[in-house]
């Protein structure tokens, strides 16, 4: 294959994905300011699966100023959901690599259901453990979100990350199960506040026990108490309450 060649086969693959021409400019941090915004409108403007794809990569750095940094990643935000269903796909795999999920989180619950959303969460948070790593951000972030939504799937796939390594999302997966309002999940609460050495997560343990209404079986309540932060007491019928 001579120069030429390849000349014409680059030519029809930029015909064929009329993104491409634009992609390496609209994910560069390093490309000039004007050359930038040209791409990311250009890639807005096609509302194709491979423009969303490539107005992604937007979200993977941050410019000076802000403001400017902030209206770049809004038109990139306007170009994927322009794409409508056929951004999911690469929404999805942006997320398996991404730093952050924030943006990811925020578009793909424009383009879809809330059980739908919620279940994409849950596929996301099933790619991470409780064991410790260095960088949990993306975990964080799903467990945060799901603070905000009531789905049968919550309780189950958020209760291992109760005992996490990690103290924040300790704090996090309580919350996201208290949120459920599910009495079910009183017992592994239970289990980890005897094992919990953060105040600050025993204490929303305990928040989250009480605004349940769970007892404390009988049996348990004297190993209990010696966990309980100081405001806290275990009543008669074995309700925990603010002492």
């Amino acid at each position: 294959m001579g120069f030429f060649d390849l000349f014409k086969k680059d030519k029809a693959s930029t015909k064929s994905n009329p993104a491409a021409k634009w992609a390496e400019a609209a994910g560069s941090k390093r490309a000039q300011n004007y050359d930038r915004q040209e791409a990311l409108n250009e890639l807005a403007a096609l509302g194709t699966a491979e423009a969303a794809e490539a107005l992604l990569k937007r979200f993977t750095f941050v410019i000076d100023p802000s403001i400017t940094d902030q209206e770049e990643k809004e038109v990139a935000a306007k170009g994927v959901l322009a794409a409508g269903g056929e951004a999911i796909t690469p929404i999805r795999a942006f997320a398996a690599k991404a730093e952050s999920v924030s943006w990811p989180m925020r578009l793909l619950r424009e383009l879809v259901t809330e059980d739908t959303y919620v279940d994409e969460l849950l596929l996301w948070l099933s790619k991470w453990d409780t064991e410790y790593s260095k960088f949990i951000d993306p975990k964080l972030q799903i467990l945060e979100e799901l603070q905000e939504h009531q789905h049968p799937g919550i309780v189950p796939a958020v209760t291992p990350f109760i005992a996490d390594s990690n103290e924040t999302a300790r704090l996090n997966a309580v919350m996201a199960v208290l949120a459920q309002g599910d009495r079910d999940v009183a017992a592994p609460l239970l289990a980890q506040l005897q094992e919990e050495e953060s105040v600050r997560v025993k204490n929303k343990i305990c928040d989250a026990l009480a605004q349940l209404g769970a007892l404390v079986p009988e049996g348990e309540r004297d190993a209990v108490r010696k966990a309980l932060p100081d405001r806290y007491v275990i009543d008669y019928d074995g309700a925990l309450k603010k002492g």
